[in-house]
């Protein structure tokens, strides 16, 4: 079968991988409907996270289940289902507690799970999915090909932009700012619409990612950074910043201008993948009563709320695909991203 690997620095190739087969009775394989590339795979693809040797890569994906190990219980030959970006048994105490990204048995695509069996990463033609009663969610079916997009935005941005309000607290009437216009931040500002936040302030220097965040429910552009980007925010906030800061970068200025951005006792709800040097500048958040909340999002948990609103057109996050290609033209999947020339970029085997 197809599958993507990255080689080194800017270096992505498709190429015939072993196809995966059964090994542990809990696992499944599921042939991909629709993968896609995300904002945290960029950071390899630049060269900022090391490539020691070629490898699999990709992390989100939905598909339709062609296997079950014989301990398989929750998922069926047939189903089509969502994958979390990574794996977890849903079941541990880490698990039960809310963080299934901290799955005492789970483990990351392309990487080895805690059995030391070997998963599959997402960017191929097949997946041998562990752990698939507690990793896989069934989405009733039939499965029209248009809701296809949203429901593989639930594997990985929607629910991390939701866990960046969920962390914050956002709530009724609230005012939030969002740093970051990629497709995590635009989900972000779909989920605070969602929670109740009356003021939503997306900043974005882009005018189509403008127009996604309006249509997404932001009230308010913000395109200044820095001192003026906080200045902004404080001007339409009267004069105190906003309740709640949405960061989903992972730099250290989108954290600084998040930080800055939030009214004293207020709340930064942080999702950004921190590879860009993110500080935590203790001094002034105790001075201003500022909390900090958020992490690696464990959206697994996150998917059964979401899907209903999803499959009711109630929210939209598959809008911010905006570029679709084969499998086969992966490479240029990542440089469009790179490049900015997309916001996210849909790969059909």
């Amino acid at each position: 079968m197809l599958a993507t690997l990255i080689h080194a620095e800017r270096d992505i190739r498709v190429e015939t991988v072993p196809d995966p087969v059964l090994s542990t009775g809990v696992d499944a394989i599921v042939k991909v409907v629709a993968a896609c590339v995300c904002g945290s795979d960029l950071w390899p693809y630049r060269g900022i996270t090391p490539t020691r040797e070629p490898h699999r890569i990709g992390h989100e994906f939905v598909g339709v289940v062609e296997e079950i190990g014989p301990d398989v219980a929750n998922v069926a030959v047939g189903d089509f289902v969502i994958a979390p970006f990574y794996v977890c048994d849903n079941t541990c105490a880490n698990c039960r507690n809310g963080v299934s990204t901290s799955c005492l048995g789970g483990g990351w695509w392309g990487g080895n799970d805690k059995t030391g069996a070997f998963a599959d990463a997402g960017q191929g033609e097949r997946v041998r999915v562990p752990l698939a009663d507690g990793t896989l969610v069934v989405v009733p079916g039939p499965v029209p090909d248009e809701l296809v997009p949203g429901l593989l935005t639930l594997s990985d941005v929607m629910g991390t932009g939701h866990h960046a309000a969920v962390s914050a607290g956002v709530g009724e009437g609230d005012t939030v700012a969002v740093v970051g216009d990629g497709a995590v931040g635009l989900c972000a500002i779909i989920a605070a619409k969602r929670l109740g936040a009356s003021t939503i302030i997306a900043m974005s220097r882009h005018p189509e990612r403008q127009a996604l965040a309006r249509a997404f429910g932001a009230t308010h552009i913000v395109e200044e950074r820095g001192d003026e980007g906080v200045a902004r925010v404080r001007e339409l906030t009267g004069g105190i910043g906003a309740d709640q800061v949405l960061e989903c970068v992972g730099t250290k200025e989108s954290m600084d201008q998040a930080i800055r951005s939030t009214r004293p006792g207020g709340m930064v709800g942080y999702v950004g993948v921190p590879n860009g040097g993110p500080e935590l500048p203790v001094r002034p958040l105790f001075d201003r009563n500022v909390g900090v909340n958020g992490g690696v999002a464990p959206v697994r948990g996150y998917i059964e709320e979401l899907l209903p609103d999803v499959l009711s057109g109630a929210i939209e996050p598959g809008r911010v695909f905006d570029l679709e290609l084969p499998l086969a033209e992966a490479a240029e999947a990542y440089a469009a991203m790179d490049e900015r020339r997309a916001i996210k970029v849909l790969l059909r085997p």
